[in-house]
């Protein structure tokens, strides 16, 4: 298997971490998505998308989205759970991360750490919908060890990409402690797993 992904993308590291917890074999294509790389023909014949991550499998069949690709390699693992509504809630933090986290989290992260944006050329509004979200984590991680109950899963390892660098982006967590307790926690089963770069950047924490 092929993983084209950026080192510096949380969602091209979801793809990576869960492969290696699977310890399936697989080859990582460093993408540069700042270059334009993603934009060759090259790779517009692997994903006419443009995007990263992408898999493409033993077999040449190709996929795409990090949560797709998530699920396709961890399907019938302890990381999706088996009851249904279990499962059913990983897929609404699944969700909920692409939507109400992603967006204003990790566009904040790149565009004030990668590309150096000034924060008073920032759109205020990343910052309140970011606090938000980490919010909405705080209240259900003071209820719970992790995302949908006692086990790590999916969703787990979906928030976990970019909430740890949240502080590039200008968010200090130092106000959501269950969020910090959970940073560790799941930054520990990754690493029990075998997941490597699971540090988050300009940080030594978790």
């Amino acid at each position: 298997m092929k993983l084209y992904g950026s080192s510096n993308s949380g969602n091209c590291l979801k793809t990576r971490w869960v492969a290696e917890l699977m310890e399936l074999p697989f080859e990582w294509i460093e993408i540069d998505t700042f270059s334009g790389e993603t934009r060759t023909a090259e790779f517009l014949s692997i994903n006419p998308a443009g995007q990263v991550p992408v898999a493409v499998l033993n077999d040449g069949r190709m996929l795409a989205q990090s949560n797709a690709i998530m699920l396709h390699l961890a399907d019938g693992s302890a990381l999706v759970p088996r009851d249904a509504y279990d499962r059913a809630k990983m897929f609404e933090w699944l969700f909920w991360e692409q939507y109400s986290h992603e967006p204003a989290i990790a566009v904040r992260i790149a565009r004030r750490h990668f590309l150096k944006t000034p924060d008073e050329q920032l759109d205020p509004a990343l910052l309140t919908k970011g606090h938000a979200a980490l919010a909405r984590m705080e209240k259900q991680l003071a209820e719970t060890h992790f995302l949908v109950g006692a086990a790590l899963t999916l969703a787990d390892i979906a928030l976990f990409a970019y909430t740890r660098n949240a502080h590039l982006g200008g968010y200090d967590l130092a106000s959501y402690p269950a969020v910090n307790a959970w940073l560790s926690r799941v930054a520990g089963e990754l690493r029990r797993g075998g997941a490597t770069t699971v540090e988050g950047m300009g940080t030594t924490t978790p």
